[in-house]
């Protein structure tokens, strides 16, 4: 299955990054890929943690959701919207959620980001939870590939990815592909980015796709971007440093059964 993890370097402008984000999603569906994933708050990055609220949605309707949906049915693919506000449970709080559309503009998967991101060095300071409610349920959908097999997807969140035990049950669920979109700090992103994504692949033995933020925004943020895909043996199949641009490597099916029955370390685990 061809999977594209597409970069981008969004803006406090909703319908600017819906315009940019519609011309990768239709280069990475003229590559061939079946599935293109955006990366974390693909729609905005304002100049503060609470512009998005501004631009929140009802689970269901909305422009973005209706962007997202016109998209994949348009171009015939597979859409994971990084993340988008949706309205939450709390006054003044929305939902960091990844949403799942299939090629006849369905939304088949939704997943709230579970671990909220927080950071200060005494430079840079972060705190998700001033705008953000937490989710509180692991996400797998199904996606039958043109391959001939239905891959198991297991949905996270940036932040997410330094909490093992998440993917731990996705592979006691059998995910073959991870997607991890994100907006890493380039601070944060230049210490851990990489080493955290393959080593979920490795002791998961699955596929990641990490579509990731990454370069200047106008806002003056600066997130550390390096989109890439990688295989179940750890192996980086294709990735980009900065700026926009898509991603695109072809997800063999037979390759992970080969990794997990020549290492069947998922068969081993005791704790």
């Amino acid at each position: 299955m061809k999977v594209a993890a597409i970069q981008m370097v969004s803006s406090g402008v909703l319908a600017d990054n819906l315009d940019h984000a519609g011309v990768l999603l239709a280069q990475a569906a003229q590559a061939g890929a079946e599935l293109a994933v955006l990366p974390e708050y693909f729609c905005l990055i304002g100049q503060r943690d609470a512009d998005k609220l501004a631009i929140q949605e009802g689970y269901g309707s909305g422009p973005i959701q209706d962007f997202l949906a016109q998209t994949a049915r348009s171009l015939g693919i597979w859409i994971v919207a990084g993340t988008l506000p949706l309205r939450g449970d709390q006054p003044d709080r929305v939902f960091n959620s990844s949403l799942a559309y299939n090629p006849q503009g369905l939304c088949v998967a939704r997943y709230n980001k579970i671990h909220l991101f927080r950071y200060d060095n005494g430079v840079e300071s972060y705190d998700e939870s001033r705008v953000l409610e937490r989710g509180s349920t692991p996400t797998v959908f199904a996606l039958p590939s043109r391959d001939g097999h239905t891959w198991q997807v297991g949905m996270s969140v940036c932040y997410d990815m330094r909490f093992p035990e998440l993917y731990r049950a996705y592979a006691q669920q059998g995910v073959d592909l991870i997607l991890a979109p994100s907006a890493f700090t380039h601070t944060t992103g230049q210490a851990h980015w990489e080493v955290l994504l393959r080593a979920r692949a490795i002791e998961n033995l699955s596929f990641v796709a990490a579509a990731a933020q990454g370069g200047v925004h106008p806002s003056g943020r600066r997130t550390w971007g390096q989109t890439l895909l990688v295989d179940p043996w750890g192996k980086v199949l294709a990735e980009q440093a900065q700026g926009p641009g898509v991603v695109v490597a072809e997800l063999d099916y037979a390759h992970l059964q080969q990794c997990r029955a020549q290492l069947p370390s998922l068969q081993h685990r005791v704790l």
